[in-house]
């Protein structure tokens, strides 16, 4: 008897289970008829305006749209590469769609192509119309002809450049504005390229933290046109408690 009543009991529960989870699966897709929704506002996004987001998603003109639901708004928008994150919410007739949109880190070249690269090592593609500039550009790192959009690529060239751009950024943001170019040189020694500045920089490889501490060491002398700096070839941080300016000879310049 007591069995029996175990396993009605186990079937009442049950039956509760699924109808709670049938009731939240259709109240989060509630449907949007045709005319109650007169506008899509957007927020969040920085990378692109909200035309763009709309004629990507296929809402630019919501009278070609019909019985959509929540979910199909948000998938929709989900699909975007530059998006990482959806909210969508109905408040009265207005769909309110919240972005959270991927940090990007820098422009990587494969060839001649450009891309971004997110902060997670994504290569998204390059839109006409994004709002994003002055980033820096990362380029001849080791097997890039191989990356298409939407792939991953951590090798341990674009993981040095991320590290100089971490570096630059808690160091001096006037630094990392200036950034340009990183040249990976195919795995060889790092060369920095600053806009504004003739001099190309030596970085090497290793110890980012400590050359970007002798590089704001030196900014104002730089920035102001130091002469020893304005004529020399080049600028090296790769070695030890030391920065060599390179001319017509070399010049140490001791810790």
């Amino acid at each position: 008897m007591q069995k029996k009543y175990g396993k009605i009991l186990g079937t009442i529960l049950f039956i509760l289970l699924i109808s709670c989870i049938l009731y939240l699966t259709f109240s989060s897709t509630k449907k949007i008829s045709k005319g109650d929704i007169e506008m899509i506002e957007i927020s969040g996004n920085n990378l692109l305006n909200d035309s763009d987001y709309l004629l990507f998603t296929r809402l630019n003109d919501l009278s070609f749209n019909h019985d959509l639901t929540l979910r199909v708004i948000k998938d929709r928008f989900e699909k975007h590469p530059y998006v990482s994150r959806v909210e969508v919410e109905e408040n009265g007739n207005k769909a309110k769609i919240t972005l959270s949109e991927k940090k990007i880190m820098a422009v990587i070249l494969n060839n001649t192509d450009p891309y971004f690269i997110s902060e997670d090592f994504q290569v998204l593609p390059m839109f006409s119309d994004t709002k994003l500039a002055d980033l820096p550009v990362i380029r001849n790192s080791n097997n890039t002809y191989q990356i298409k959009p939407l792939d991953f690529i951590k090798n341990s060239d674009v993981i040095d450049a991320f590290k100089i751009i971490e570096a630059a950024k808690r160091t001096n943001m006037n630094i990392y504005k200036r950034i340009s170019e990183i040249d990976l040189r195919n795995g060889g020694d790092i060369i920095l390229n600053l806009t504004g500045i003739k001099t190309p920089i030596v970085f090497g490889r290793g110890e980012e933290a400590r050359k970007m501490i002798y590089l704001e060491i030196m900014w104002d002398g730089i920035l102001d046109g130091n002469s020893l700096i304005r004529e020399s070839d080049y600028i090296d941080l790769r070695f030890a408690d030391e920065v060599y300016i390179k001319g017509n000879e070399i010049t140490e310049l001791s810790e």
